[in-house]
């Protein structure tokens, strides 16, 4: 029998060994035939969420320039597309008529201009010398009077010559007052220089009139523009109110967009932005968020979002051209990221669950949300880095499963998207 123990104990180890490995051969053996899933391993990233919309050239506002004066057209001094400055001649009307009237005008300032200097210079020593001679003539005439009553009354002479002799000192009385009115006519507050003063600022404004309508022959530009368009050609007569050009007003370039309202609360102010146009996909350039328009078009859904350019606007810019912007409205430079087809319902903004490969089963795990992108989301809390989180599919928590681990990177940002991915994000943007 004491033999027998060390044979006892042998088997017992035997047994016990042989138990072990069927255990480790059943447990790979059930790994090995878990389904595999896609996994991502958790870690630390950088996340930027953007929004991409579509919009249009726009500058702060168009004028129409026309002619005040009817007139043929001598001369189109610019072209569509040009760029003008303020006062720059745009197009030139025929002049000889209004250069005619301006020369008429003139004159008949310089002769007001004359009869005015004669009243101030030669009519006023005129005056005085008839006032002098109207005094002489006076004192003769009351000489002659009271030598005439002094023969009438003796006798030597008759009533009809004393008469004479007083008609006559009325006359020359008469012709002083005359002289005198005509002193005072003459002075600088006189009626006949009033009167000259008045015809000569007549003159004066006639001139002004004749040479405004000379300079209205010339359509300048207002301020410094761009010309969009041009309807008028040379020998084409032209009338007051017709519109000739149509000009962009110089001023910072503006970009104007319609996004969709539920979209609101990812903008404000000052938000980077990335612009492409489709014929030049290679130069992108950069702007920023200037405004959002206080309401919503309600037949649209939409609000109004104007762009700022932070740098000199590109040559190939034109009005009303339609661009693809894309707007970096948060970024996160360190998060753990995962993509959104790892979140399983019930889903909201904020929380989640997820499975984590854990022991060779899909464990269900609660997670706190963050930021979220049109592909991916930041978790808060739930899992740590490093951890294996499954993707979508059919894998239920409690299942045995294999993780097969994925590549996954997040978007990084405005500057790197091409063209065509950025319209198909746009397109996920809007639809969403």
């Amino acid at each position: 029998m004491p033999a027998l123990a060390p044979l006892m104990k042998r088997r017992w180890l035997w047994g016990a060994g042989a138990l072990v490995l069927a255990v480790v051969l059943w447990w790979a053996w059930s790994t090995w035939r878990a389904p595999q899933a896609d996994a991502v391993v958790l870690q630390a990233a950088p996340l930027v969420r953007t929004l991409q919309f579509s919009a249009r050239v726009a500058t702060l506002s168009r004028v129409s320039v026309g002619s005040t004066v009817t007139g043929r057209v001598a001369k189109v001094a610019v072209k569509e597309g040009a760029q003008v400055r303020q006062g720059e001649v745009l197009v030139q009307l025929e002049t000889d008529e209004l250069q005619a009237a301006l020369a008429q005008a003139q004159s008949a300032e310089r002769q007001a201009a004359a009869r005015l200097a004669g009243l101030r210079s030669t009519g006023r020593t005129a005056a005085r010398a008839q006032l002098v001679q109207a005094q002489v003539s006076v004192r003769a005439a009351e000489a002659a009077l009271l030598r005439t009553q002094q023969l009438v009354a003796q006798g030597f002479l008759s009533d009809a010559q004393l008469d004479e002799a007083r008609r006559s000192v009325e006359v020359a009385r008469a012709q002083q007052l005359g002289a005198q009115a005509q002193i005072q006519a003459n002075e600088d507050t006189g009626t006949d220089v009033v009167q000259a003063q008045a015809q000569l600022a007549q003159a004066r404004a006639a001139t002004a009139a004749a040479q405004v309508r000379l300079a209205q022959a010339a359509v300048r530009a207002p301020t410094d523009a761009r010309v969009l368009s041009r309807t008028v050609e040379p020998g084409q007569i032209v009338q007051p109110g017709a519109a000739l050009l149509s000009l962009a007003l110089s001023g910072p370039t503006q970009l104007v967009a319609q996004v969709d309202e539920r979209f609101l609360d990812q903008l404000q102010t000052g938000q980077k932005a990335a612009v492409l146009a489709d014929a030049f996909a290679g130069q992108p350039f950069a702007a920023q968020v200037l405004s959002i328009a206080p309401a919503v078009d309600a037949q649209r859904g939409a609000i109004e979002v104007k762009l700022a350019l932070t740098q000199e606007a590109p040559a190939f810019l034109r009005e009303d051209m339609t661009l693809s912007v894309e707007v970096e409205t948060a970024r996160r430079d360190r998060a753990l990221v995962l993509p959104l087809t790892a979140l399983h319902a019930p889903s909201t903004n904020s929380a989640a669950t997820v499975l984590v490969a854990e022991g060779g089963r899909a464990q269900a795990r609660p997670v706190r949300l963050g930021l979220r992108t049109l592909g991916a989301v930041e978790v808060l809390e739930g899992v740590r880095e490093g951890e294996a989180v499954l993707l979508g599919g059919e894998v239920q928590a409690g299942d045995r499963v294999r993780p097969r681990v994925v590549a996954f990177q997040a978007a990084s940002g405005l500057p790197g998207a091409s063209r065509e991915d950025l319209g198909a994000v746009m397109t996920n943007a809007m639809g969403r």
